[in-house]
C-alpha cells in the first residue's frame, strides 16, 4: 500500500515538474496568439491509477493534479476542470474496454497487463477528452470551434506520442 501511493506521488511530481518545466515552453503553431500544438502529459497521472482507486478519490487527484499545473500556467481552473473531467470518465472508459476476464482490480491500466492496443486505446480515449475539454474551457466560446478541433487534434498526436513513450520507459509494473 505504502509503495503504492510512493510511487504515484513521485509520478505526480515527476509529471508535474516535466509539464511545467519543459512542456510548458513547448507550443508550436503560427505567429500570433493561436498556437495549435500544446503538449500535455500530466493525464497519464490519471490514466495510470490503480483500478480499484475510489472514484472520488481519482476525481480529487485530477482537481490536485490540473490546479497543481494551472499555478505555473497562470491559468486558474482550466487544468483542473481538465484533471476533473477525465478523473470524472475514468470509469466510464474503463467500464467500455473491460477485458474479456475482466480487471484485476489491484493492477494499473498498462501496456503489460492489457496489451499495447488496448492501452492505445484506452490512454488515447482519455487523452482526446482531456484535450478537447481543456480547449473548450480555454477558449469558453462556440466560436472558435474550428479552431478547438485543429487545437485538440495536433496537440493529441504529439503529447500522445510523448506518453506512449513516458510508459514504455517507465513501464508500470502493477
Amino acid at each position: 500500500m505504502n509503495s503504492t501511493i510512493q510511487t504515484h506521488g513521485l509520478r505526480f511530481l515527476f509529471l508535474v515538474l516535466i509539464q511545467v518545466l519543459i512542456f510548458k515552453q513547448m507550443t508550436l503553431g503560427w505567429e500570433g496568439s493561436f498556437n495549435y500544438v500544446h503538449i500535455i502529459v500530466y493525464p497519464v497521472f490519471i490514466m495510470l491509477l490503480p483500478i480499484k482507486t475510489p472514484d472520488p478519490l481519482v476525481i480529487l487527484l485530477g482537481f490536485l493534479i490540473g490546479i497543481t499545473v494551472d499555478m505555473f500556467y497562470q491559468s486558474w481552473g482550466v487544468h483542473a476542470s481538465a484533471g476533473v473531467f477525465i478523473g470524472f470518465i475514468r470509469p466510464y472508459i474503463l467500464s467500455l474496454m473491460t477485458p474479456r476476464g475482466g480487471y484485476n482490480i489491484n493492477h494499473s491500466p498498462s501496456i503489460k497487463r492489457y496489451g499495447f492496443v488496448w492501452f492505445m486505446i484506452f490512454s488515447g480515449a482519455m487523452l482526446f477528452a482531456h484535450l478537447l475539454f481543456y480547449f473548450i474551457m480555454s477558449v469558453f466560446t462556440h466560436v472558435y470551434w474550428i479552431q478547438i478541433l485543429i487545437r485538440t487534434i495536433s496537440s493529441f498526436v504529439f503529447s500522445f506520442v510523448i506518453i506512449l513513450g513516458y510508459v514504455r520507459i517507465f513501464n508500470p509494473k502493477d
